[in-house]
């Protein structure tokens, strides 16, 4: 078990938000689901927490309550290797979302993220200042990152 995990507060939807990203991403399961016992604040028996994997990484869907929501303040970066990972990823959780600037996204749960390719991050640093600058020039034009059209602005074609 990792030391720190993203605990993630639904409503009722822990279990289906963790079945959703399970399907979405590669590497990815269920590792544990707990169940409210007699005297807790929702019906016994329904699901209290999803413990899920996601690519190696860790997480708890905590079903909560109605008091808590999600808010872009906090996202999570899916890094991709390649435009047709991006497309992918970018159709998966947009369903049912929403599409916002510069490869962000909320899922259908309201969860932001980020879906960015590796090669962006690789050209960012890189060293070359201008060529940086005119990539993210180009990314601020965009919400689903096209990797084709800021390779074509860093190497100022």
């Amino acid at each position: 078990m990792q030391k720190i995990n993203p605990c993630l507060c639904f409503d009722y939807q822990a279990q289906a938000a963790a079945q959703f990203y399970v399907s979405v991403f590669d590497h990815a399961s269920i590792l544990d689901t707990t169940y409210y016992q007699e005297g807790m604040p929702k019906p016994a028996g329904s699901v209290l927490t999803v413990r899920f994997s996601l690519d190696g990484q860790e997480f708890l869907a905590l079903n909560a309550g109605p008091a808590f929501s999600f808010s872009p303040a906090i996202s999570f970066i899916y890094y991709c290797n390649n435009q047709e990972q991006v497309d992918r990823m970018w159709q998966a959780l947009t369903t049912g979302g929403a599409e916002s600037q510069c490869g962000w996204l909320q899922d259908k749960f309201g969860v932001s993220w980020q879906i960015v390719p590796k090669e962006f991050i690789d050209k960012l640093s890189a060293g070359d200042d201008a060529a940086s600058q005119r990539m993210l020039t180009a990314m601020m034009q965009m919400k689903k990152l096209d990797m084709a059209v800021l390779r074509r602005a860093y190497e100022h074609r």
